[in-house]
């Protein structure tokens, strides 16, 4: 019997949540013990050894993985949220989404200036939510490690925005198409 990875773990549901689109599901990972340890392992192995004061999570498939990781590191975590999700003060950056613009927020206090941080999500797209996050982070004056995704869906460009950046980044797995 062959060894299962990530990928063997992840569901695609066909046309949702539009028509011609395939969802990549990290539900089915993040039900399955054996899948989701897997994939939180593999998210760490690149930074063994490495300085990671906090580790930052996307919303929301990025808390469940950041708050593995954060716990795996013995770091705090901070969420990165919709607009109107954290209470105290804020700072907030705009971003595109395919059918629009949206706005994510961070507390103002979550990083301090010269803190090593770990990005992370479930999914890399076209890389606009994970710009905002990255430009909240260095408003703050956290110095980004490196940005890491279970997957990278290649063809949208997402890495190659988020490398011209400046920004390591790293995926378990990718999948072509859209």
């Amino acid at each position: 019997m062959q060894k299962k990875t990530v990928q063997d773990y992840i569901r695609t549901i066909v046309d949702f949540p539009h028509e011609g689109i395939l969802f990549r599901d990290v539900t089915t990972l993040f039900a399955d013990p054996r899948g989701f340890r897997m994939a939180v392992d593999q998210m760490l192995h690149p930074y063994a050894g490495m300085r990671i004061d906090k580790v930052v999570g996307l919303e929301a498939r990025g808390f469940i993985l950041g708050g593995a990781i954060a716990h795996q590191l013995s770091v705090g975590f901070v969420p990165v949220r919709k607009k109107g999700k954290l209470p105290g003060t804020t700072i907030s950056e705009e971003y595109s989404l395919e059918y629009g613009e949206a706005i994510v927020e961070i507390h103002d206090d979550a990083i301090k200036p010269g803190e090593k941080i770990l990005l992370v999500d479930d999914l890399l797209a076209t890389g606009g939510t994970a710009e905002a996050g990255i430009k909240l982070i260095e408003r703050l004056g956290g110095e980004i490690v490196s940005c890491a995704f279970v997957i990278d869906l290649p063809d949208l460009g997402g890495r190659k925005k988020l490398e011209k950046m400046g920004m390591d980044v790293t995926s378990i797995c990718e999948f072509g198409g859209l």
